[in-house]
């Protein structure tokens, strides 16, 4: 995929938004992205990890992941924020590559990270402060990648946690691709192109 030359624009900015469902390589892929990016522009490349490891498979996966970063020819600096990814904004440089992974999980961070009632406005501000979080970060570096998971294709059904969770995640991607350049689905590790040039 070829990609827009930095030095060519000084105003460049992208946003990337990758979803696709459990186990379909677009982690993988995102990563494949960040890399190919960081081959055009001298800038940081940095990971934004919002999973907490909940149990020994997750640790596993998680460790799994750090691993594979670390043994690359590129070296990733690795952030873990479970929440409030807003304030990392300021660190971050106009020439930075930044991988966001992932959004599903920084929201299920979020809306469990106090003891509040899952209200209408309880939920608007929870999207609100993702979406202005991703964006501030977003305006700093050269390029961010999002990824979430698409957990959407199977009928909301259960308690109405699960209800409101699904509302409002689907809400949140649809910001995203609206504020994205580009916008891709991977599928059995192969990418969608749903949004932005596909050359």
């Amino acid at each position: 995929m070829n990609w827009p030359s930095k030095g060519s624009n000084p105003q460049y900015q992208s946003l990337i938004f990758i979803t696709g469902g459990v186990r379909s390589g677009k982690s993988s892929f995102a990563e494949k992205l960040a890399i190919e990016r960081k081959r055009n522009i001298d800038g940081q490349l940095y990971y934004i990890a919002t999973g907490v490891p909940s149990d020994s498979e997750m640790q596993k996966r998680i460790e799994m992941h750090q691993k594979d970063r670390q043994s690359g020819e590129y070296q990733w600096k690795t952030i873990e924020k479970p929440i409030q990814i807003g304030t990392l904004a300021d660190s971050i440089s106009d020439n930075d590559i930044i991988l966001l992974d992932c959004v599903t999980t920084l929201l299920n961070n979020e809306l469990f990270s106090t003891e509040q009632t899952w209200n209408e406005s309880y939920l608007k501000k929870i999207k609100e402060d993702i979406m202005s979080g991703i964006l501030a970060i977003k305006k700093r570096a050269g390029v961010m990648i999002v990824v979430s998971n698409e957990v959407l294709n199977e009928p909301l059904i259960g308690s109405e946690i699960v209800f409101s969770y699904g509302l409002i995640l689907g809400q949140i991607h649809q910001d995203l691709v609206r504020e994205a350049d580009q916008a891709i689905i991977v599928e059995a590790g192969i990418p969608i192109i749903m949004k932005g040039a596909g050359q």
